[in-house]
Protein backbone atom coordinates (compact mmCIF):
# COMPACT_ATOMS: atom_id res chain seq x y z
CA UNK A 1 0.00 0.00 0.00
CA UNK A 2 1.08 3.53 -0.89
CA UNK A 3 0.76 5.69 2.08
CA UNK A 4 2.33 8.85 0.26
CA UNK A 5 1.58 9.42 -3.67
CA UNK A 6 3.42 12.97 -4.91
CA UNK A 7 2.91 13.65 -8.51
CA UNK A 8 4.67 16.61 -10.36
CA UNK A 9 5.19 18.44 -7.40
CA UNK A 10 6.59 22.23 -7.64
CA UNK A 11 6.96 24.48 -4.76
CA UNK A 12 8.54 28.00 -6.11
CA UNK A 13 9.22 31.01 -3.55
CA UNK A 14 9.11 34.17 -5.96
CA UNK A 15 11.86 33.20 -8.52
CA UNK A 16 13.35 31.11 -6.13
CA UNK A 17 11.92 26.78 -7.29
CA UNK A 18 12.70 24.61 -4.06
CA UNK A 19 10.79 21.57 -5.15
CA UNK A 20 10.76 21.31 -9.09
CA UNK A 21 8.52 18.90 -10.55
CA UNK A 22 8.81 15.82 -7.85
CA UNK A 23 7.11 12.22 -8.19
CA UNK A 24 7.32 9.60 -5.82
CA UNK A 25 5.82 7.42 -3.53
CA UNK A 26 5.90 5.71 -0.07
CA UNK A 27 5.01 2.16 1.04
CA UNK A 28 3.36 1.65 4.29
CA UNK A 29 5.86 0.70 7.27
CA UNK A 30 9.28 1.50 5.55
CA UNK A 31 11.74 4.01 6.31
CA UNK A 32 12.61 6.66 3.59
CA UNK A 33 15.65 8.22 4.08
CA UNK A 34 16.23 11.74 1.91
CA UNK A 35 19.94 12.99 1.78
CA UNK A 36 21.01 15.95 0.56
CA UNK A 37 23.23 19.65 0.40
CA UNK A 38 21.48 22.68 2.11
CA UNK A 39 19.15 24.00 0.30
CA UNK A 40 18.09 21.43 -2.08
CA UNK A 41 14.16 21.29 -0.92
CA UNK A 42 14.21 18.58 1.92
CA UNK A 43 12.64 21.20 5.00
CA UNK A 44 9.91 22.39 2.08
CA UNK A 45 8.93 18.63 1.26
CA UNK A 46 8.62 18.21 5.08
CA UNK A 47 6.39 21.03 5.49
CA UNK A 48 4.29 20.20 2.46
CA UNK A 49 3.82 16.58 3.39
CA UNK A 50 2.98 18.20 7.03
CA UNK A 51 0.29 20.36 5.42
CA UNK A 52 2.22 23.59 6.67
CA UNK A 53 2.96 24.71 3.06
CA UNK A 54 1.08 25.16 0.39
CA UNK A 55 2.47 23.93 -3.18
CA UNK A 56 2.56 25.57 -6.25
CA UNK A 57 1.56 22.88 -8.14
CA UNK A 58 1.55 19.08 -8.48
CA UNK A 59 -0.62 16.45 -6.49
CA UNK A 60 0.09 15.15 -2.79
CA UNK A 61 -2.57 12.30 -1.19
CA UNK A 62 -1.14 11.41 2.45
CA UNK A 63 -2.89 7.98 3.64
CA UNK A 64 -5.62 8.63 0.15
CA UNK A 65 -6.13 12.19 1.57
CA UNK A 66 -5.68 15.41 -0.45
CA UNK A 67 -3.41 17.42 1.52
CA UNK A 68 -5.49 20.64 0.16
CA UNK A 69 -8.70 19.26 0.98
CA UNK A 70 -8.21 16.99 3.42
CA UNK A 71 -5.87 18.45 5.69
CA UNK A 72 -7.25 18.65 9.20
CA UNK A 73 -7.75 14.54 9.07
CA UNK A 74 -3.47 14.21 7.83
CA UNK A 75 -2.83 16.29 10.67
CA UNK A 76 -4.91 13.66 12.86
CA UNK A 77 -2.46 10.63 11.53
CA UNK A 78 1.03 11.81 11.03
CA UNK A 79 3.74 12.88 13.58
CA UNK A 80 6.28 15.76 12.50
CA UNK A 81 9.70 16.47 14.02
CA UNK A 82 11.11 19.76 12.77
CA UNK A 83 14.69 20.55 12.01
CA UNK A 84 14.41 22.74 14.72
CA UNK A 85 13.53 22.09 18.13
CA UNK A 86 9.89 22.09 18.41
CA UNK A 87 9.12 21.84 22.37
CA UNK A 88 8.49 23.82 25.40
CA UNK A 89 12.18 24.25 26.91
CA UNK A 90 9.90 25.76 30.24
CA UNK A 91 8.02 22.80 30.96
CA UNK A 92 9.40 19.68 32.23
CA UNK A 93 9.51 15.89 30.07
CA UNK A 94 6.24 14.63 31.24
CA UNK A 95 4.34 18.10 30.36
CA UNK A 96 5.57 18.39 27.31
CA UNK A 97 4.07 14.61 26.40
CA UNK A 98 1.11 15.23 28.61
CA UNK A 99 0.36 18.13 26.54
CA UNK A 100 0.77 16.85 23.34
CA UNK A 101 -1.42 13.74 23.84
CA UNK A 102 -3.96 16.29 25.11
CA UNK A 103 -3.45 18.41 22.24
CA UNK A 104 -4.58 15.15 20.06
CA UNK A 105 -7.61 14.48 22.50
CA UNK A 106 -5.35 11.62 23.27
CA UNK A 107 -3.82 10.27 26.97
CA UNK A 108 -0.57 9.02 27.82
CA UNK A 109 -1.33 5.83 29.32
CA UNK A 110 -3.19 4.01 26.81
CA UNK A 111 -0.37 5.09 23.45
CA UNK A 112 2.40 4.09 26.55
CA UNK A 113 3.17 0.91 24.63
CA UNK A 114 4.27 2.28 21.29
CA UNK A 115 6.52 4.81 23.23
CA UNK A 116 7.48 2.67 25.97
CA UNK A 117 11.00 2.10 24.30
CA UNK A 118 12.23 5.57 24.85
CA UNK A 119 9.81 6.03 27.59
CA UNK A 120 12.24 3.93 29.75
CA UNK A 121 15.08 6.15 28.19
CA UNK A 122 13.59 9.75 29.26
CA UNK A 123 11.75 8.68 32.06
CA UNK A 124 14.23 9.19 34.93
CA UNK A 125 14.52 12.92 33.41
CA UNK A 126 10.64 13.07 33.83
CA UNK A 127 10.59 16.50 35.96
CA UNK A 128 13.51 17.76 34.32
CA UNK A 129 12.57 21.07 32.37
CA UNK A 130 13.02 20.31 28.51
CA UNK A 131 15.04 22.83 27.89
CA UNK A 132 17.85 21.37 30.02
CA UNK A 133 17.96 18.35 29.04
CA UNK A 134 21.05 17.28 26.52
CA UNK A 135 20.96 17.42 22.83
CA UNK A 136 20.06 13.14 22.34
CA UNK A 137 17.56 13.19 25.02
CA UNK A 138 15.89 16.08 23.21
CA UNK A 139 15.64 14.57 20.28
CA UNK A 140 14.19 10.96 21.86
CA UNK A 141 11.46 13.41 23.71
CA UNK A 142 10.45 15.14 20.57
CA UNK A 143 10.26 11.38 19.26
CA UNK A 144 8.08 10.33 22.38
CA UNK A 145 5.60 13.58 21.54
CA UNK A 146 5.56 13.30 17.92
CA UNK A 147 4.45 9.32 18.41
CA UNK A 148 2.26 9.70 21.52
CA UNK A 149 -1.05 9.98 19.14
CA UNK A 150 0.24 6.39 17.45
CA UNK A 151 0.46 8.71 14.32
CA UNK A 152 0.17 5.86 10.59
CA UNK A 153 3.35 8.54 9.17
CA UNK A 154 6.49 9.70 11.06
CA UNK A 155 8.10 12.94 9.25
CA UNK A 156 11.90 13.38 10.79
CA UNK A 157 13.89 16.34 9.17
CA UNK A 158 17.14 15.67 10.00
CA UNK A 159 16.28 14.55 14.08
CA UNK A 160 19.75 13.57 14.70
CA UNK A 161 21.79 16.82 13.89
CA UNK A 162 24.55 18.05 16.15
CA UNK A 163 23.80 15.00 18.19
CA UNK A 164 26.96 12.87 19.59
CA UNK A 165 27.40 9.48 17.65
CA UNK A 166 26.22 6.99 20.62
CA UNK A 167 22.87 8.96 20.88
CA UNK A 168 22.55 8.77 16.88
CA UNK A 169 22.66 5.12 17.27
CA UNK A 170 20.08 4.75 20.09
CA UNK A 171 17.51 7.18 18.31
CA UNK A 172 17.78 4.68 14.97
CA UNK A 173 17.71 1.88 16.92
CA UNK A 174 14.34 3.28 18.56
CA UNK A 175 13.17 3.63 14.70
CA UNK A 176 13.87 0.55 13.84
CA UNK A 177 11.36 -0.78 16.77
CA UNK A 178 8.89 2.04 15.92
CA UNK A 179 8.46 0.07 12.25
CA UNK A 180 6.90 -2.91 14.86
CA UNK A 181 4.27 -1.05 14.94
CA UNK A 182 3.70 -0.33 11.41
CA UNK A 183 4.96 3.69 10.75
CA UNK A 184 5.87 4.66 7.63
CA UNK A 185 8.92 6.76 8.64
CA UNK A 186 10.24 9.84 6.46
CA UNK A 187 13.50 10.87 7.25
CA UNK A 188 16.30 13.25 6.28
CA UNK A 189 19.73 12.76 7.69
CA UNK A 190 23.19 14.05 6.49
CA UNK A 191 25.02 11.12 7.94
CA UNK A 192 25.94 8.37 5.19
CA UNK A 193 25.92 5.84 8.02
CA UNK A 194 22.25 6.46 8.91
CA UNK A 195 21.13 6.14 4.89
CA UNK A 196 22.19 2.50 5.23
CA UNK A 197 20.05 2.26 7.55
CA UNK A 198 16.67 3.08 5.67
CA UNK A 199 14.69 0.31 3.50
CA UNK A 200 14.87 3.05 0.63
CA UNK A 201 16.55 6.44 0.50
CA UNK A 202 16.42 9.40 -2.03
CA UNK A 203 19.18 11.75 -3.23
CA UNK A 204 18.25 15.40 -3.57
CA UNK A 205 19.35 17.92 -5.48
CA UNK A 206 17.94 21.28 -6.14
CA UNK A 207 14.34 20.33 -5.49
CA UNK A 208 14.35 17.40 -7.48
CA UNK A 209 15.65 13.24 -6.58
CA UNK A 210 18.51 12.02 -8.61
CA UNK A 211 17.71 9.12 -7.23
CA UNK A 212 15.11 6.31 -5.56
CA UNK A 213 16.73 3.21 -4.21
CA UNK A 214 17.72 0.33 -1.73
CA UNK A 215 21.00 1.52 -0.59
CA UNK A 216 22.89 -1.45 -1.72
CA UNK A 217 20.80 -1.47 -5.45
CA UNK A 218 22.47 2.07 -5.61
CA UNK A 219 26.28 0.56 -4.57
CA UNK A 220 25.07 -2.10 -7.13
CA UNK A 221 24.51 0.54 -10.05
CA UNK A 222 28.28 2.37 -9.99
CA UNK A 223 29.41 2.73 -13.14
CA UNK A 224 33.36 2.08 -13.78
CA UNK A 225 35.96 0.66 -11.54
CA UNK A 226 37.22 2.91 -8.62
CA UNK A 227 40.60 3.45 -6.66
CA UNK A 228 42.05 5.37 -3.82
CA UNK A 229 45.21 6.96 -3.91
CA UNK A 230 47.16 8.21 -0.86
CA UNK A 231 49.62 11.12 -1.19
CA UNK A 232 51.44 13.99 0.98
CA UNK A 233 50.91 15.83 -1.67
CA UNK A 234 47.09 15.77 -1.95
CA UNK A 235 46.70 19.53 -2.97
CA UNK A 236 49.70 19.60 -6.01
CA UNK A 237 47.45 16.81 -7.66
CA UNK A 238 44.49 18.17 -7.08
CA UNK A 239 45.53 21.19 -8.86
CA UNK A 240 47.18 19.33 -11.74
CA UNK A 241 44.52 16.72 -11.75
CA UNK A 242 42.74 18.82 -15.14
CA UNK A 243 45.90 18.33 -16.81
CA UNK A 244 45.31 14.42 -16.92
CA UNK A 245 44.20 13.98 -20.69
CA UNK A 246 41.76 11.01 -20.43
CA UNK A 247 38.22 11.13 -18.64
CA UNK A 248 37.92 10.00 -15.32
CA UNK A 249 36.06 11.46 -12.23
CA UNK A 250 37.87 12.11 -8.99
CA UNK A 251 37.65 14.26 -5.56
CA UNK A 252 39.50 14.41 -2.26
CA UNK A 253 38.11 11.95 0.40
CA UNK A 254 40.15 12.60 3.36
CA UNK A 255 43.39 11.83 3.18
CA UNK A 256 42.86 9.81 -0.19
CA UNK A 257 42.11 10.82 -3.71
CA UNK A 258 39.01 8.41 -5.09
CA UNK A 259 39.33 8.42 -9.09
CA UNK A 260 36.98 6.40 -11.23
CA UNK A 261 37.84 5.01 -14.59
CA UNK A 262 34.76 4.14 -16.67
CA UNK A 263 36.71 2.30 -19.93
CA UNK A 264 39.91 0.68 -20.37
CA UNK A 265 40.67 -0.01 -16.81
CA UNK A 266 43.90 -1.53 -17.34
CA UNK A 267 44.96 1.09 -19.84
CA UNK A 268 44.39 4.21 -17.51
CA UNK A 269 45.53 2.73 -14.62
CA UNK A 270 49.49 2.35 -16.26
CA UNK A 271 48.27 5.90 -17.81
CA UNK A 272 47.61 7.65 -14.30
CA UNK A 273 50.76 5.82 -13.07
CA UNK A 274 52.70 7.43 -15.57
CA UNK A 275 51.24 10.94 -14.89
CA UNK A 276 52.06 10.73 -11.08
CA UNK A 277 55.77 10.24 -11.96
CA UNK A 278 55.52 12.51 -14.75
CA UNK A 279 54.86 15.08 -11.76
CA UNK A 280 56.98 13.58 -9.27
CA UNK A 281 53.75 13.04 -7.26
CA UNK A 282 54.96 10.28 -5.14
CA UNK A 283 52.29 7.92 -2.92
CA UNK A 284 52.06 5.74 -0.52
CA UNK A 285 49.22 3.70 -1.67
CA UNK A 286 47.15 3.35 -4.92
CA UNK A 287 44.49 0.51 -4.81
CA UNK A 288 40.98 -0.66 -6.49
CA UNK A 289 38.46 -0.39 -3.70
CA UNK A 290 34.44 -1.05 -3.60
CA UNK A 291 32.62 1.81 -3.94
CA UNK A 292 30.56 3.17 -0.63
CA UNK A 293 27.08 5.14 -0.38
CA UNK A 294 29.25 8.11 -0.45
CA UNK A 295 31.08 7.65 -3.81
CA UNK A 296 27.87 7.01 -5.18
CA UNK A 297 25.86 9.55 -4.35
CA UNK A 298 29.05 11.73 -5.43
CA UNK A 299 29.19 10.60 -9.09
CA UNK A 300 25.43 10.50 -9.06
CA UNK A 301 25.32 14.47 -8.20
CA UNK A 302 28.31 14.87 -11.22
CA UNK A 303 25.94 12.97 -13.67
CA UNK A 304 23.11 15.37 -13.10
CA UNK A 305 25.22 18.70 -13.23
CA UNK A 306 26.74 17.77 -16.69
CA UNK A 307 23.13 17.00 -17.98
Amino acid sequence: MNVIQVQQLTKKYDKVTALSDLTFHLNEGEIFGIIGPDGAGKSTLFNILATLTLPSNGIVSVLDKDILKDYKQIRKEIGYLPGTFSLYPDLTVLENLSFFATMYGSGIKENLPMVMPIWRQISPFKDRQAGKLSGGMKQKLALCCALIHRPKILLLDEPTTGVDPVSRKEFWDLLDKIKEYNVTVVVSTPYMDEVTRCDRVALMQEGQFITVDTPQRIVDQYKGDLYALKTTHLFQLLEIMPQFEFKCSYYPYGEYLHISFYHDIETMVSHFVNFLEKNQISYEKFDKIAPLLEDCFIELIKEAQNV
